[in-house]
């Protein structure tokens, strides 16, 4: 990575180039709607999101050009001694930066904000058929203890 990447909250202006991200891969491609203008659905979504204190929808940028995104949801819980846990989720980069290390330091980022609020464990998803990612997030550190399971409805 040539620049250092800073990271802030996503801003409603941000969601044009939030949706073009989520878009921007082959399942991308299937499930989102990058048209202009962008479905009412992703600026509903994206003020509950900003309305919730505990989920942050943060960008990575460099400079003024945004080039990563991910949520992260921070969860009480009974179990762990009633402990916080962070996930993330939706997390992209954009396709001119895959691969120079741009993941690696918004995950890292990540984790250090789950510190932040207390978390005493992060968790995340990816779907099984994004291999690469599967071992991205194992290099990381994350181990793979559970079977994930969703329900479309």
């Amino acid at each position: 990575m040539k620049d250092a990447i800073a990271f802030r909250r996503a801003r409603k202006q941000d969601v044009d180039a939030i949706v073009k991200m989520l878009a921007d891969d082959v399942l991308g491609k299937e499930r989102e709607r990058y048209t202009n203008p962008l479905p009412e659905s992703y600026l509903q979504a994206f003020q509950a999101i900003d309305a919730d204190l505990n989920n942050e929808l943060v960008l990575a940028c460099r400079e003024s050009e945004v080039i990563g995104v991910m949520q992260i949801t921070f969860t009480p819980y009974l179990t762990h001694q009633g402990s916080w846990r962070a996930t993330i989720e939706g997390v992209r980069t954009s396709s001119s930066v895959r691969g120079q290390g741009a993941g690696t330091q918004m995950i890292e980022w990540a984790v250090e904000r789950a510190k932040e609020r207390g978390c005493s464990l992060v968790q995340l998803t990816t779907d099984k058929q994004r291999k690469d990612a599967l071992r991205f997030y194992e290099k990381l550190g994350f181990i793979p203890t559970h079977e994930g399971m969703k329900m479309k409805l």
